[in-house]
């Protein structure tokens, strides 16, 4: 049962190298067999397997009559689960990209209210909500509006200015 749990106490070692290391060491097995084992061969996938290969082992050989090559099996069985579920997750979680980044014309028809007045003439500043942040623009419009109005953006000027107009209730 020892051997099992230090295979256990082992892996979970090498998890925290791998997360300490922060894939440094992935490079020495790039490219291994012809890219064919990329992602298998990996830290986290290879601790995952070893963690739960000796904690099975140690948990079937403690808990059961049966012998160590039993263990052994079971542990096996369970550490290609984890070592793929490892794979799994850790491919999900490279390919998940955030949205785009707004765009100008991304803010067209958006709702906001003025902060400071805008002149006929000139500019004033609204907050408008953009990926659910309010941010504060330079903003102009035909007419003068004043502060606290509501407005809805008729077209960006700019990527820190737009072109309102007042919301007519």
């Amino acid at each position: 049962m020892g051997l099992f749990l230090g295979l256990g106490i082992a892996g979970l070692a090498l998890l925290a190298l791998s997360l300490v290391l922060d894939g440094a060491l992935e490079g020495f097995l790039d490219g291994a067999l012809g890219g064919l084992a990329d992602g298998w061969l990996s830290l986290p996938v290879i601790a995952g397997f070893v963690s739960m290969l000796g904690f099975t082992g140690a948990i079937v050989l403690g808990t059961t009559g049966l012998g160590a090559a039993p263990a052994a099996a079971a542990g096996v069985v369970t550490g290609a689960g984890a070592g793929w579920l490892t794979w799994k997750s850790s491919r999900a979680l490279m390919r998940d990209r955030g949205g785009a980044a707004p765009r100008g014309d991304d803010l067209i028809g958006t709702e906001g209210a003025v902060v400071t007045a805008i002149p006929a003439d000139g500019y004033g500043e609204v907050l408008l909500r953009v990926a659910g942040q309010p941010v504060k623009f330079a903003a102009k419009a035909a007419a003068p509006v004043g502060r606290g109005c509501e407005v809805w953006v008729e077209a960006a000027l700019s990527a820190s200015s737009v072109l309102v107009r007042p919301v007519e209730r």
